[in-house]
């Protein structure tokens, strides 16, 4: 990694996660989108997180939570006057159910102020990208960056959210279209396309316009799809404490690893069809070993570049 590999700016939600389990609850602080820039500014990106947060207790957790691990925080005020929380409820085998109590109201200008000119990536998802007032300028953020940036996309689905499948998915595949990488989950497949199988999905999706897809299957790994190519990237075997910041910290390091091998900036789409086949699976396994991390300690605590490098499965 180089300094000169430039700024990936993040949008999207920044929350305490309130978790609830037999022995009582703890808050922590998270969020999808907060999650990735974690992700990359551990692991030494310069990351900027466009959100809303409150000038409350709860905000202030977040923003120091943010700028601990090197993300620099642009903020637009809560149309609620709070900062948002999600409760969680944790299963026996660690995955998490969210309850949401969230305002979405971030301003173009705000993301502007963020990206401030062309960054060399621009990752979108989750809440963000669906829920009104602020989505449409996430939107117009992505397709702007079309061509200028590395743009990212994963499309969380929320249900308690966005109940009704077929708004959310029209918006979803607006998205995919403006996207040069998009990463999601088999669950949330499952949601936006019942019964499919997630390969021919994925393939579908890339035929929208990106140049990768990336499907995770949780413990049993990962595809990439680029073309004709399908790639499977095992899972890390792991005792899992809980699976919240999973899907988010693979993304961050999957960025991370893209960047890596140069797919930023007005390049990205050029190197992205260019890179190997090997390459494209040395960025999976890398993006693998550090959502093993996560998963194998409490909340949303992903890697730094040191645990990365250390992580005794490094391909």
């Amino acid at each position: 990694m180089s300094a000169d590999d430039g700024t990936v700016t993040v949008i999207g939600e920044a929350l305490v996660d309130i978790l609830r389990t037999e022995d009582g609850s703890r808050e922590t602080p998270g969020g999808s989108s907060a999650n990735v820039a974690v992700a990359l500014g551990r692991l030494g990106r310069e990351a900027v997180l466009a959100t809303v947060l409150a000038d409350d207790a709860n905000g202030a957790t977040v923003r120091r939570w943010l700028e601990e691990s090197g993300v620099r925080v642009v903020a637009e005020p809560p149309s609620t006057g709070r900062t948002s929380t999600a409760l969680v409820d944790l299963a026996e085998d660690g995955s998490a159910a969210y309850e949401f109590d969230l305002a979405w109201n971030l301003t173009a200008e705000r993301i502007a102020e963020a990206a401030d000119g062309d960054p060399a990536a621009l990752h979108a998802g989750s809440i963000a990208t669906v829920l009104a007032p602020g989505a449409d300028a996430v939107e117009t953020a992505m397709r702007a960056a079309r061509g200028r940036s590395l743009v990212t996309f994963d499309p969380n689905a929320r249900p308690a959210i966005t109940p009704e499948l077929g708004p959310a998915l029209r918006r979803v595949e607006r998205l995919i279209a403006l996207s040069d990488v998009v990463k999601v989950s088999d669950e949330d497949l499952a949601w936006y396309h019942p019964g499919a199988d997630p390969v021919e999905v994925a393939r579908s999706w890339a035929g929208r316009g990106p140049l990768l897809v990336v499907v995770t299957l949780g413990a049993e790994g990962s595809v990439l799809v680029r073309g004709e190519a399908v790639i499977d990237v095992p899972g890390v075997p792991v005792a899992v404490a809980d699976t919240i910041g999973a899907g988010d910290t693979f993304m961050g390091a999957l960025i991370d690893a893209l960047m890596g091998f140069g797919a930023r900036g007005k390049e990205a789409r050029g190197v992205l069809a260019a890179l190997s086949l090997e390459q494209l699976r040395l960025a999976g396994a890398e993006a693998a070993r550090a959502a093993a991390i996560t998963v194998s300690r409490p909340g949303a605590d992903p890697p730094t570049r040191d645990e990365l490098v250390r992580s005794p499965e490094r391909a």
